[in-house]
């Protein structure tokens, strides 16, 4: 019987790998079990830029709450959030938004242990362990639970989220859930892996994440932009990672020397039209 950590749920079964788990991994984070870095390790031989690629993704999660904070939003739905660690959203918004509330929601056992653990005190934050599939459940706790009024913009977060919701799910109606539920002026902010520009690679690395508890699916950039019907795009619009509003400099220092194709990650945010 393999050793279990103290701070792994029981419920958590830590021979099937977690995609949050895994992300923790790559973050260079150590809530994580051997299954979900050996998965890791996979992922990076079919795609040996994923960590960058990972780091990537965290930096334009960062500018974007940064830049709804300065246009006056003081709510977050945090989708899929993860296991906390540097940068999380609630720290973003406290340091440019005293007062605002964000609402962390995940389906990892691990991710809701921790984050529970570590926001426990906070003021502003909460944590809500549910499904981002079923809307109206994680809206209801978003709510109820998380304290989140409706009545008021919300700006909502799928940062590397749809991805790991297969067609068959419909995403397109998920999404479109979570924007009829907020008043217009509320944002969407989302980043999509594509494989339009190393379709080989990125099949490669869909066939290691269906060994995952959520399998993964990267899409072309008109299926990812068809997830904004009904948000007006910020600028400077749905762009290639590294080019939405990057710091000064960044790319400069990019690690990837600013090749696109070496991240195949979209990202976006949208102002919900009336």
């Amino acid at each position: 019987m393999k050793h279990r950590p103290a701070w792994a749920p029981d419920e958590v079964d830590i021979e099937r790998p977690s995609v949050a788990r895994m992300y923790d991994y790559f973050l260079g984070g150590s809530h994580n079990f051997p299954s979900d870095r050996d998965l890791a390790e996979q992922a990076q031989k079919a795609f040996p830029d994923a960590p960058h690629v990972v780091r990537a993704n965290r930096s334009f999660l960062g500018r974007a709450v940064a830049a709804l904070c300065a246009l006056g939003v003081e709510q977050f739905l945090d989708l899929g959030s993860g296991i906390p660690t540097v940068g999380n959203v609630h720290e973003i918004v406290a340091a440019r938004r005293p007062g605002a509330r964000t609402v962390y929601v995940d389906s990892d056992p691990v991710a809701i242990a921790h984050a529970s653990v570590l926001l426990r005190d906070r003021n502003g934050v909460a944590v809500v362990h549910a499904d981002l599939r079923d809307p109206e459940a994680v809206l209801h706790e978003a709510v109820h639970a998380g304290g989140l009024d409706l009545a008021l913009p919300v700006a909502v977060l799928l940062v590397s989220v749809l991805p790991f919701i297969p067609d068959e799910d419909d995403p397109a109606r998920i999404v479109a859930a979570y924007r009829d539920a907020t008043i217009p002026g509320s944002h969407l902010v989302m980043s999509h892996g594509t494989n339009e520009y190393r379709p080989k690679q990125v099949g490669d690395v869909e066939t290691v994440y269906a060994k995952t508890t959520q399998p993964g699916v990267f899409r072309g950039k008109a299926e990812i932009g068809r997830f904004f019907e009904g948000y007006d795009l910020l600028e400077p619009g749905l762009v290639d990672i590294v080019h939405w509003r990057p710091e000064p400099e960044a790319l400069r220092t990019d690690p990837l020397g600013g090749d696109v194709a070496r991240y195949s990650l979209i990202a976006g945010v949208g102002r919900r039209l009336v």
